[in-house]
């Protein structure tokens, strides 16, 4: 969609979807992907768009958020391995295949496993 990614870093899911309604209302951003951190008390939203909108919508996001952020960024331009994690945190949240690599989030299933039938003795 665009050519900068806008990062907030907020605590509480509740805070976050605020942060990103003020973000896409205040600019011609869209979510490029989320991850949560520490049971969900970390949440940080990836916004994507022009340069411009996203440094308006990380700025509305982090000064009108019912939370103050933890933390905020720009980048401009983001380096093609920025792009890939992205991209992985992206296919992760959104259900679609990775792009290119086989990495599994932390505590998750590998994908051969089946977990097994628990004997209830009947």
């Amino acid at each position: 969609m665009g050519n900068a990614y806008g990062f907030i870093e907020i605590t509480g899911v509740v805070a976050a979807m605020d942060a990103l309604d003020i973000m896409c209302k205040a600019a011609n951003v869209s979510l490029a992907t989320w991850e949560r951190k520490l049971g969900g008390r970390l949440v940080t939203l990836v916004v994507e768009g022009d340069v411009s909108a996203v440094k308006q919508a990380v700025e509305a996001g982090s000064t009108q958020a019912i939370k103050k952020p933890v933390s905020t960024g720009v980048l401009a331009n983001p380096h093609p391995e920025i792009v890939k994690m992205v991209q992985l945190s992206a296919s992760r949240f959104k259900g679609k295949p990775e792009p290119s690599s086989r990495a599994k989030m932390l505590g998750e299933d590998p994908p051969d496993f089946v977990p097994k039938e628990t004997d209830t003795g009947n």
